[in-house]
C-alpha cells in the first residue's frame, strides 16, 4: 500500500514537473515569436528605405548628406544583432528618416509627389506596426521573465538553463521630445 502512495506521489510530481516545463517552452516560443513578428516589420522598413531615397534624391541634389546618414543607419540597422544593438541601430535609422523627412519639408514639388507620399504612408504604417510588435514582444517577455522568476517554475527553469530576456527599449535619442521651429 506504501508503496503505491510512493509511486502516486512520485507520479504526480513528474507530471507536475513537466507540466511546468512545458509551460516554460511555451511562453518561450511565444517571446520567440513576437520578437520574429519585430523582424518582419523591420525588414519591410528596411526594404521601403531605398525606393524612398531613390524617388527623393532627384529632387533633393543639394542634400546628400541627408541622403547618406539614411543609406549608413539602415545598413548599421540590418547588420545589428542582438536586442540591445538592433533597438539601438533603429533608434539611429528612425533619427536619420526624421531628418530626412524635415529636410523633405523644404520641397514643394517633393512634397506633392505621389511615390513619396505614398511611400511615407507605407513608412508610417511600417512604424505603427512596429510599435505595436515591440510592444507585443515586450509583453511576451515580461511574461516569459515572470515565468523563468516566480516559484516553483524557477526551479524547473534553472534547472533547464532557461534565461531572462531582455526587453526592446526605445533609444534615449528616441524619447526626446521633437523640435518644432515653425518660423
Amino acid at each position: 500500500m506504501v508503496f503505491i502512495v510512493v509511486l502516486v506521489i512520485a507520479a504526480i510530481i513528474v507530471f507536475w514537473i513537466i507540466g511546468l516545463y512545458n509551460g516554460l517552452i511555451k511562453i518561450r516560443n511565444g517571446e520567440r515569436n513576437a520578437w520574429a513578428q519585430i523582424d518582419v516589420q523591420l525588414k519591410r522598413r528596411h526594404d521601403l528605405i531605398p525606393n524612398l531615397v531613390e524617388v527623393v534624391k532627384d529632387y533633393m541634389a543639394y542634400e546628400q548628406e541627408t541622403l547618406e546618414k539614411v543609406i549608413k543607419a539602415r545598413g548599421a540597422a540590418i547588420g545589428a544583432q542582438g536586442t540591445a544593438d538592433i533597438a539601438a541601430a533603429e533608434g539611429q535609422l528612425t533619427g536619420a528618416l526624421k531628418s530626412l523627412f524635415a529636410v523633405m519639408e523644404a520641397y514643394p514639388d517633393l512634397k506633392a509627389n505621389q511615390n513619396v507620399i505614398n511611400l511615407q504612408e507605407e513608412l508610417t504604417s511600417t512604424e505603427n506596426k512596429i510599435a505595436f510588435a515591440r510592444q507585443y514582444y515586450n509583453d511576451s517577455v515580461m511574461r516569459l521573465n515572470n515565468a523563468i522568476e516566480v516559484f516553483p517554475s524557477s526551479i524547473i527553469a534553472g534547472m533547464l538553463n532557461f534565461k531572462q530576456e531582455v526587453y526592446y527599449e526605445v533609444a534615449e535619442a528616441e524619447k526626446a521630445p521633437i523640435k518644432v521651429n515653425l518660423r
